[in-house]
C-alpha cells in the first residue's frame, strides 16, 4: 500500500495513462477501451472539456460509472486518451518529398486540421500533462526525424522543433477559443480609429478584422521555416 501511495503522490508520481500499466481481472466487463475513447471524443466534440464527467461518459455508454475505472483513473486519463486519438486520425503524408521544409509542413498541417476538428483539444496539451501519447509520439517522431535529416542537431534541433510544435498549437488554440461577433469587430474598430492617437498602428491595419487564420498560419510557418534555413545556412 505505501508503495501505492508514493506512485500516485509527492515527487515520484506517474499521472500519465500511457505509463502506468494496464488493470487486468477475470471479471472485467465487456467495454473496452476503444469504446471509452470514441464516446469521449464524440462527448467533448459536443459539449466540451468544462461539461465531460466520470458519470456523463458512463451513462453515454449505457453503462455504471465504476465499469470505466477497469480502464481509466480519472477524467484526465480519458481527456489524455482523447488527444491522442484526434491525433490519428489522419497520417501526414511524408517521406517523398525533395524537400525537408515539405515533410515539416505536412506534419503541422495535419496536426492543425485535427485540432480544428476537435476545438476543445487545441488548449489541452499545454494544460494538462506531457503529451506522450502513440500518435502523437508517432507524428513527433517523423517531425525531429526530418529536422535532422536537414541538419539540426543538439540544442538546435530541441529549439527547431518547439518553435514548430508551438506555431501550430497557438495557432489552433486561438482559432479555436476567439468568438468575436461581426458587431464587436466594427464597434472595436471604432473605437480603435477614436484612440489612433494611442494606437496609430493598429487603427490603421484594421487590426479586429485580421481573422485570415490559415494564410497567417502558413506565412508564419513560412517565416519560421525560412529562419530555420538561415541557421542551417550559417
Amino acid at each position: 500500500m505505501g508503495g501505492e501511495r508514493d506512485r500516485r503522490t509527492g515527487t515520484g508520481e506517474v499521472r500519465s495513462v500511457w505509463l502506468r500499466p494496464r488493470r487486468t481481472s477475470r471479471g472485467e466487463p465487456p467495454l473496452t477501451l476503444v469504446r471509452i475513447i470514441e464516446a469521449a471524443v464524440a462527448l467533448l466534440d459536443e459539449e466540451g472539456i468544462e461539461r465531460l464527467t466520470m458519470r456523463r461518459l458512463a451513462d453515454r455508454l449505457a453503462v455504471v460509472a465504476p465499469s470505466l475505472y477497469w480502464h481509466v483513473d480519472t477524467k484526465d486519463d480519458v481527456i489524455e486518451l482523447a488527444v491522442d486519438a484526434i491525433f490519428g486520425e489522419a497520417a501526414p503524408e511524408t517521406g517523398r518529398a525533395s524537400h525537408w521544409r515539405d515533410d515539416v509542413t505536412a506534419v503541422l498541417t495535419v496536426w492543425r486540421a485535427a485540432l480544428l476538428r476537435h476545438p476543445w483539444a487545441a488548449a489541452v496539451p499545454a494544460r494538462q500533462r506531457p503529451t506522450i501519447g502513440p500518435n502523437f509520439l508517432s507524428g513527433m517522431e517523423t517531425l525531429q526525424a526530418t529536422l535532422i535529416r536537414a541538419g539540426f542537431t543538439g540544442k538546435g534541433l530541441s529549439a527547431a522543433t518547439w518553435a514548430l510544435y508551438n506555431h501550430v498549437m497557438g495557432s489552433a488554440a486561438s482559432e479555436s477559443a476567439l468568438r468575436i461577433t461581426d458587431e464587436e469587430r466594427r464597434a472595436g474598430q471604432e473605437q480603435l480609429r477614436a484612440d489612433r492617437d494611442r494606437y496609430p498602428t493598429l487603427a490603421a491595419q484594421g487590426y479586429l478584422y485580421d481573422d485570415d487564420w490559415d494564410g497567417s498560419f502558413a506565412t508564419g510557418l513560412d517565416y519560421l521555416l525560412d529562419g530555420l534555413e538561415a541557421q542551417l545556412a550559417a
